[in-house]
């Protein structure tokens, strides 16, 4: 599959010196033509940074960036094809939607009434009918949503930006936006590059994620590889809600965490390792068997139950769907681990 974005050890430094903050660390990726690939990170770990290049609205202080194949690397915004939508939708108040959606249009020299057809097109193609004449102030936050996507696809762009697209909206819109967006990029086989510091939003939306950390890539991979098999200690933490407990591998290969043993998909060297565990990993049973416990906080929330149990390993959350019986503070119980949702990392 060809690339639609290529980056090739391109570093972002601020200032003139070499000694400048370092934005970017020599990173090297590709987003394949008609695909969403995710660039997700803490705040300050580079990701917009990256984004923000590839629109050509920053210079990277060396490196080459490649857009459809062409070196785009000193090329502005402008000259690149590349459409970016903003955390604030950045409408024009005082024109009306149909106005919004074909400026860019208008002004790249198209006539009026061909902007206006490829216009009306857009925004039929994100369920805005009739809302031609109405302004940015009439819509709601989803409506605006859907007009900056428009005024985005009407460019027809090699490649389309999102920069926390979703970050503004409740979460029930969020949800409905992040499906809208997916099911466009599918449909008209979009090539994308979105940024989200948001966990559930990368693997909702992604083809590919790349996990971003100080300016560097700490791993990429597709949504269920990198929430089942994280590289670090980083990426284990920061897919989900993984608590991470100190365990060793024995010579034979187990893996020991406190009573439990756990079998591994791949060969462990023996030695000192970090477990990563997510929170529905956990099975609840009778006392005595696996690891015991004491319940001493839980929080109800219609689909399942938050539990904390106090252990010898220490505090462990555990999200459990058994909402028909649930446990009293103070109930003892046995903790063992299914296979999914448990992942071996290096110890830091």
């Amino acid at each position: 599959m060809s690339a639609g974005i290529s980056f090739r050890q391109v570093t972002k430094r601020y200032g003139a010196e070499r000694s400048g903050p370092l934005a970017v660390a020599g990173i090297s990726f590709e987003v394949p033509r008609g695909t969403l690939t995710t660039i997700l990170g803490p705040s300050g770990c580079g990701k917009t940074t990256t984004l923000r290049m590839i629109a050509g609205l920053e210079a990277p202080t060396s490196g080459e960036i490649f857009i459809a194949g062409r070196n785009v690397t000193s090329l502005g915004p402008a000259d690149r094809n590349v459409s970016m939508m903003f955390q604030s939708y950045a409408l024009f108040p005082h024109m009306d939607v149909l106005e919004n959606v074909s400026y860019g249009l208008r002004m790249s020299g198209v006539p009026k009434a061909a902007a206006r057809k490829r216009a009306v097109e857009a925004l039929r193609n994100v369920g805005l009918v009739d809302f031609d004449a109405r302004l940015p102030s009439e819509l709601s936050g989803g409506q605006q949503q859907r007009v900056a996507l428009a005024r985005a696809l009407v460019l027809e762009p090699d490649v389309l930006l999102f920069d926390e697209p979703l970050s503004n909206l409740d979460a029930r819109l969020r949800r409905e936006m992040r499906e809208e967006i997916r099911s466009l990029q599918q449909r008209l086989q979009l090539t994308v590059a979105y940024v989200t510091h948001d966990q559930s939003e990368a693997l909702a939306v992604s083809d590919h994620i790349i996990v971003m950390d100080h300016g560097a890539i700490a791993q990429r991979g597709t949504p269920q590889e990198l929430y089942e098999s994280p590289a670090t200690e980083f990426v284990a933490g920061f897919m989900g809600e993984a608590m991470l407990f100190a365990a060793r591998v024995e010579a034979g290969g187990a893996v020991v965490l406190g009573p439990l043993r756990i079998p591994t998909r791949q060969p462990v060297a023996p030695g000192a390792v970090k477990v990563a565990v997510r929170p529905e990993a956990w099975h609840v049973g009778p006392p005595g068997h696996g690891l015991n416990g004491r319940l001493a906080k839980l929080a109800y929330l219609g689909s399942n139950y938050e539990y904390t149990f106090e252990t010898e390993l220490g505090s462990i959350f555990v999200v459990s769907p058994d909402v028909g019986r649930p446990l009293e503070i103070g109930s003892d119980v046995g903790l063992h681990l299914a296979g999914h949702g448990v992942s071996v990392v290096p110890a830091g």
